[in-house]
C-alpha cells in the first residue's frame, strides 16, 4: 500500500512524515512554497524530541503522479478546497481509489463520494502546526496523536483495518470504528471554538463564547437526528492519548484556524465549521445566532487580512446583543 498523501500542510505532513519514517512508501501532493521547499530541501519534521529532514517525494498536481493500484489517498486538505482537489484527482485517478478524509468538518466525505466509491473518513486528535514553508511540527510524544478510521457512510473493511495499523505503527493510536461519523460529529463540536481561538487569541478567556456555540450545535444535531459521541466518550478516547512538549522551547500557538489566519491564508474552514450548524439551524429552524456571527466575522478578518487575537470575546458577545 502507497499512501499519496494530498495536502501536506500541518496534519498531512506529520502523517506523512511518521509513515515515511515507519518504512511506508508515501508521495506527497503539495503546492506553492510548501512545494517548492519539499522538493528542494526536503520536509523538515520537528517535534518535542527531534527535528529532521525526510526526504519524501513530492508533486504538485495528480496528474504528476503515476497512479498504482494499492494507493490509497489521504485526503489532508482544508474543506474549503476540497471540491478543487476532487477536481484534479477525478481527471486522472480512478474511481475505486480509496481515499481517506483526514479532514476536520463533516461535508468532506459526501464530497468525495460523488465521484470515488470507496471513502473513509478520519477523525483527527493531533496538535501539529505548519506555519513555513518545508516544516510541520507535531506537538505530542512519543504518540503525534490520535487518528480513528472508518468506512463511509459506516462500517469497516480490509483497507480500512490496514490503513488503522498502519498508523499505528507510524506513531498514532488508531482504531477502526464502524460508526466513524459518529465521532466526527463529536469533534465537529469541538471545532466549533476554533475561530474563537482565531478571533480571540489562543489566551483570550473564551470559555463562554464556545460553551455557547456548542450549545447551538448540539440544538441542531439532535434536532436533525444526528448521532454524536458524548462528551464523556470523547474524554475517554483522548484519555493518556496526548503527551504536549514545547518546540524549541516553545508551545503550539493555535489551532487549524488560528494558523490559517498567522500565515495569511487565502482561505479558512469556519464555513464548514460552525458553518454546518448553521445549515442545520436553519433546515431544522433551530436558532444559531453565535454560530452565524462567528461565521460574518471570520469572513471579514479573512478579508481585512486581520491576524488572531484582534477581537476580545466580550466583544463578540456584545454583538449578539
Amino acid at each position: 500500500m502507497r499512501f499519496v498523501v494530498f495536502g501536506a500542510g500541518a496534519i498531512g505532513g506529520v502523517v506523512g512524515a511518521r509513515l515515511h519514517q515507519s518504512g511506508r512508501e508515501v508521495l506527497l501532493i503539495a503546492r506553492g512554497a510548501h512545494h517548492d521547499a519539499i522538493a528542494r530541501d526536503g520536509l523538515r519534521l520537528e517535534t518535542p524530541d527531534e527535528s529532521t529532514v525526510l526526504e519524501i517525494p513530492v508533486c504538485g498536481d495528480p496528474s504528476e503522479v503515476s497512479w498504482h493500484g494499492d494507493d490509497v489517498v489521504l485526503l489532508a486538505t482544508k474543506t474549503q478546497d476540497t471540491a478543487g482537489a476532487l477536481g484534479a484527482l477525478a481527471r486522472v485517478a480512478p474511481t475505486d481509489l480509496p481515499i481517506v478524509c483526514v479532514q476536520n468538518a463533516v461535508e468532506n466525505e459526501r464530497l468525495v463520494l460523488r465521484r470515488f466509491r470507496n471513502v473513509y473518513g478520519a477523525v483527527v486528535m493531533a496538535p501539529t502546526a505548519h506555519l513555513e514553508p518545508g516544516v510541520v511540527q507535531a506537538y505530542s510524544t512519543p504518540l503525534s496523536g490520535g487518528i480513528d478510521v472508518g468506512r463511509y457512510p459506516s462500517g469497516v473493511d480490509e483497507c480500512c483495518r490496514e490503513v488503522s495499523a498502519a498508523l499505528s505503527a507510524a506513531r498514532f493510536s488508531s482504531l477502526a470504528r464502524p460508526e466513524i461519523m459518529r465521532w466526527k460529529y463529536a469533534k465537529l463540536l469541538m471545532n466549533l471554538g476554533n475561530v474563537v481561538e482565531a478571533l480571540c487569541g489562543s489566551d483570550a478567556d473564551d470559555d463562554e463564547l464556545d460553551r455557547r456555540a456548542r450549545e447551538e450545535g448540539r440544538a441542531c444535531l439532535r434536532a436533525a437526528a444526528i448521532d454524536f459521541a458524548s462528551d464523556e466518550e470523547d474524554a475517554g478516547r483522548r484519555r493518556g492519548l496526548l503527551g504536549l512538549g514545547r518546540i524549541a522551547g516553545h508551545e503550539r500557538g493555535g489551532g487549524s484556524t488560528w494558523q490559517s489566519l498567522t500565515r495569511g491564508a487565502a482561505g479558512i474552514e469556519t464555513d464548514y465549521l460552525n458553518g454546518e450548524i448553521v445549515l442545520l439551524g436553519r433546515l431544522h429552524g433551530v436558532p444559531t445566532p453565535l454560530n452565524e456571527l462567528l461565521c460574518e466575522l471570520a469572513r471579514r478578518a479573512l478579508r481585512e487580512g486581520a491576524t488572531p487575537g484582534e477581537m476580545a470575546p466580550r466583544d463578540v458577545l456584545a454583538r449578539l446583543g
